[in-house]
């Protein structure tokens, strides 16, 4: 296999999961069978190919096998059947502190995981300065890691495995204990990564994250692979086994949103060339497509812009009939420009509802339209600050 390739060919993986551990003779003459051995299948007949320089999510509730099928890959447990191949070097963190001696220091655990991976001496100290700025741990690398707080293992160990010259990188909730700006230093050295021609497998329960990751997702449910596919596909097919699984309602009851009496219908965005695109660097222009249909007064389009939390970041509302809403049942296109977007980084939704002339609702969009904002550099924060600076009075006037 290449470097960066893996492949998983009809693999299936058995525990045996016992009620009441025996230790001892005489625990287990107690206990006359009554250990309650039962068998328990992880995964079952999956099978994947990743190629090199892919970015695959691995969503699904918890017990589904995601961090069993990293496992696999990783090479830390064995299939029951089936065939698991991986090409070149593996990075991995699959839990915080997994690969650290305690009573090792920062710096010893580095060398550790270093010398594990097949580099030499040489190659580690090279990396070494860069491994330690990234983890920001210049203070605390010569500590035991025993000493460290969960957020300083985390960051240490992703820089491990990000600056230890893997082809692969298999990350499991990495982000869990991280802050927004361990996070935004992350997705610039995992995007460095994606352009070297280095492969990510990703698990997390937070979509937003898997969407700005991710060029394909694998959903995996009862420890079989459901979907694999397009991310927002494959999220949407999760959260959807979600409420089958918790009887949760439809959205908006089940039934139609509004009267009727005008509909929303295909709706996308778009880049400046027209290609549909979801995905956005920062400050980068974008388009949204709105066609809409009906026979009734000319109604008002309202579009509102949320971020992950529900925050209400932008709202405008659209007077059809002054952009050529005529009601013959023809349908209108409309398309918003946005040349200068101010969203600096996040996952966005873009809602949609039409509204009458007397405030009634007569359609809504089903579903939110996903915008995913990448940052361009190392600015902060939701949105891009614009403006000049000049020079101004020492009393404050212009």
């Amino acid at each position: 296999m290449r470097p960066g390739e893996i492949s998983v060919e009809g693999v299936s993986r058995r525990f045996v999961v016992r009620a009441r551990e025996t230790h001892t003779l005489k625990e287990l003459l107690v206990a006359r069978g009554r250990t309650g051995a039962q068998e328990v299948w992880a995964l079952r007949d999956v099978s994947l190919e990743v190629g090199r320089g892919e970015a695959v999510g691995l969503v699904g509730r918890n017990g589904s096998g995601k961090s069993t099928l990293l496992r696999l890959i990783a090479g830390i447990i064995r299939p029951t059947s089936g065939r698991v191949g991986t090409g070149g070097r593996v990075g991995s963190l699959l839990e915080l502190g997994a690969g650290f001696h305690p009573d090792f220091t920062g710096r010893e655990n580095v060398e550790l995981n270093g010398a594990l991976q097949g580099l030499s001496r040489a190659r580690i100290r090279e990396r070494f300065d860069e491994i330690v700025a990234f983890a920001e741990l210049e203070h605390a690398i010569d500590r035991p890691v025993r000493t460290y707080s969960s957020g300083m293992t985390m960051r240490l160990g992703f820089a491990i495995a990000a600056f230890l010259e893997a082809d692969v990188l298999l990350l499991d909730e990495v982000f869990a204990v991280g802050d927004e700006s361990f996070q935004r230093k992350c997705f610039g050295v995992i995007s460095a990564f994606k352009e070297r021609g280095g492969t990510i497998l990703f698990v997390s329960h937070d979509a937003s994250a898997v969407e700005r990751l991710c060029d394909r997702a694998v959903l995996l449910r009862d420890g079989r692979l459901a979907f694999d596919g397009p991310v927002h596909e494959a999220i949407t097919r999760y959260r959807r086994a979600m409420a089958e699984d918790t009887d949760a309602p439809a959205p908006n009851g089940g039934g139609p949103a509004g009267t009727g009496e005008a509909r929303i219908g295909d709706v996308r965005l778009i880049a400046a060339d027209g290609e549909p695109r979801e995905r956005f660097l920062a400050g980068e222009p974008f388009g949204l497509v709105v066609v809409l249909t009906g026979s009734t007064a000319a109604p008002t389009l309202h579009l509102e812009v949320r971020d992950a939390s529900g925050l209400l970041v932008a709202e405008d509302l659209v007077e059809t009939g002054k952009l050529g809403w005529n009601g013959d049942g023809e349908g209108l296109a409309l398309r918003l420009d946005v040349a200068s977007p101010p969203l600096q980084f996040g996952r966005f939704d873009l809602t949609l509802a039409l509204l009458g002339d007397d405030g009634r609702l007569l359609d809504r969009l089903p579903r939110p339209v996903p915008l995913l904002v990448y940052p361009d550099g190392e600015s902060r924060g939701l949105v891009r600050l614009e403006g000049t600076w000049r020079p101004g009075s020492n009393d404050g006037d212009a």
